[in-house]
């Protein structure tokens, strides 16, 4: 199966430069269909991640997804068969530091990274704000392994955030409720035991990135650190809150990063 397929693909718009949007854990390209639209003077990629959304489900393995490498391999190797070159890698969630790892293996396929609710550790440590203790940490994984529906109904509408807004937490649990059990656990553990500070310095791209106001998953303290620590980037604090601005807030979305992408 061609990559393209294994991912589910998808390409629109006619621009010289690529703009790939990747969505984040417990999701799918969907999640983007408010934002890619706004990019169609680029060439937009959407797709999903092996194991999610539409993508060829047989093609996961416990091995290759054990670490977020495997993720950014599949960036890699969709940025490759469509030949993208200095394009900007939009990535939401867990989805920012894929798109980091990728830019560091491979340089040359993007001039610039959005982060999006970006964290490279999710875990408290000396002189470091992740947003929680291992402790918690271990007790959310521990609560997924056992009960990943119920986990999924209590969580996504936190994650979410906008309490006003019931629909948006609704959409979130039917999509990570859709998702493969098994998989969506082996991709929590990845996600949130990963430790990518060391990465941070090692970025050669210009960097957005973008902080929400009460995010539960990627507090402030967490989007300040990445901006400190990235040479070239750029911090931008939103006014929408919670964890997933591309539903919540997507006119405000797409006015930083056409912003930055224009500047």
């Amino acid at each position: 199966m061609s990559v393209l397929a294994r991912n589910n693909v998808k390409v629109a718009g006619s621009g010289p430069a690529a703009m790939m949007f990747a969505h984040g854990f417990g999701c799918d390209q969907n999640m983007w269909r408010f934002v890619e639209p706004e990019f169609r003077d680029f060439r937009t990629i959407l797709f999903d991640y092996v194991g999610a959304g539409r993508s060829d489900l047989s093609a996961w393995s416990p091995e290759r997804y054990a670490s977020l490498d495997g993720y950014a391999a599949d960036v890699i190797e969709i940025a490759d068969a469509l030949e993208v070159r200095g394009g900007v890698f939009v990535g939401h969630s867990v989805s920012a530091i894929i798109g980091l790892l990728a830019s560091l293996q491979r340089p040359e396929l993007f001039s610039r990274l959005v982060l999006v609710g970006p964290s490279p550790c999710y875990v408290d440590d000396e002189g470091y704000t992740g947003g929680f203790s291992r402790e918690q940490i271990d007790e959310l994984l521990d609560f997924l392994d056992s009960n990943f529906l119920g986990w999924s109904a209590a969580m996504a509408p936190l994650i979410m955030g906008n309490p006003d807004r019931p629909d948006l937490g609704d959409e979130l649990t039917n999509s990570f409720c859709a998702t493969d059990p098994e998989i969506a656990k082996a991709f929590a553990r990845a996600t949130f035991l990963s430790d990518n500070r060391a990465d941070l310095p090692r970025v050669e791209a210009e960097v957005l990135v973008l902080q929400c106001a009460e995010d539960m998953i990627a507090p402030q303290a967490v989007g300040e650190y990445v901006h400190r620590n990235i040479p070239r980037s750029q911090l931008v604090l939103m006014r929408a809150t919670g964890h997933c601005p591309n539903l919540s807030a997507p006119d405000e979305t797409v006015a930083a990063i056409r912003r930055f992408v224009s500047a």
